[in-house]
């Protein structure tokens, strides 16, 4: 019996929480949405680096400058 594994069920892992509830932020009664791309419309939102915004889909980016 040294050289047989453990058979039955695997482990269950956790999968890791969706992001897209970080692009929304509650203020009083009201939901604000994060900025989104002005090409791609308002379902897609830009993602916020330290210098840039930056659209996955279409590559639009706005740099920011200090």
């Amino acid at each position: 019996m040294a050289g047989k594994e453990k058979k039955g069920k695997k482990e269950h892992k956790n999968k890791p929480t969706s992001k897209k509830y970080t692009k929304y932020k509650i203020e009083g009664n009201k939901v604000i949405r994060e900025k989104s791309c002005p090409r791609c419309g308002p379902g897609i939102f830009l993602m916020t680096a330290k210098d840039r915004v930056y659209c996955g889909k279409c590559h639009y980016t706005e740099h920011i400058t200090k």
